[in-house]
């Protein structure tokens, strides 16, 4: 049954049961020695996002300076404490997905949107390249009213960026993480998969497109992730 990948969305009546306990998580971000669970420092926010595969994704947010954590894991859907065999199936509902907790005072939530823009393609529906599924569909789950108001104004900076380039459409579904949740990490295997397997496989990376960032009461990105 782990084989088949609907194209559109399981409802929940027919989403997979999943169980009460919860996965395993690491004590400590195997990058960084940041814990993985809360509580977190005073005056951190945090975000989630999805792009794809959540290996690659990952990485390119533990990277930037004014991170405190990330780390993979699903949401979105409606099993509780799925596996990464049953989310693969698109029958949880769930998108493969990154926790990013981070310091505003050290890199805004533009910043951390400009590299999710640039990074994957938002415009493809329900997948990443060859990765396809519901699992791997393009999302932004802001958890304050500001992280929200700014995932909408940067889509559509980004997409008159698109526009101009003669690129498609942006499909990222945005919608509050109180209403996508809850949060279920993923087994410990995958926690930061990329720092433990630097040959492994990775369909992320500067996706042709720039985001100019925009002041609009923060300052610009001054981040730059090294070459792969």
């Amino acid at each position: 049954m782990f084989s088949r990948k609907p194209a559109s969305m399981v409802s929940p009546d027919e989403a997979l049961p999943g169980r009460d306990e919860p996965l395993h998580v690491p004590d400590a971000h195997f990058v960084n020695g940041n814990p993985l669970t809360p509580p977190w420092p005073d005056g951190h926010e945090v975000t989630y996002v999805a792009m794809g595969c959540f290996w690659g994704a990952e990485r390119i947010f533990w990277q930037l300076d004014g991170v405190h954590t990330t780390a993979a894991g699903y949401t979105g859907g409606y099993t509780p404490n799925p596996t990464y065999e049953e989310t693969c199936t698109g029958r949880t509902g769930h998108a493969e997905a990154v926790l990013v907790v981070f310091d505003p005072e050290q890199v805004s939530y533009e910043t951390i949107l400009k590299h999710f823009w640039e990074n994957h393609d938002p415009t493809q529906r329900n997948g990443q390249g060859n990765d396809l599924g519901t699992q791997y569909r393009t999302a932004l789950y802001p958890t304050t009213d500001a992280q929200m108001e700014t995932a909408k104004r940067t889509r559509e900076r980004y997409q008159q960026a698109l526009d101009e380039a003669g690129f498609g459409e942006i499909t990222t579904e945005i919608r509050p993480f109180e209403e996508a949740g809850p949060w279920y990490y993923a087994e410990a295997y995958h926690q930061q998969y990329l720092a433990k397997n630097p040959g492994g496989y990775c369909n992320h990376g500067f996706c042709q497109v720039a985001y100019e960032t925009g002041t609009h009461g923060q300052r610009k990105a001054e981040v730059e992730l090294p070459g792969e």
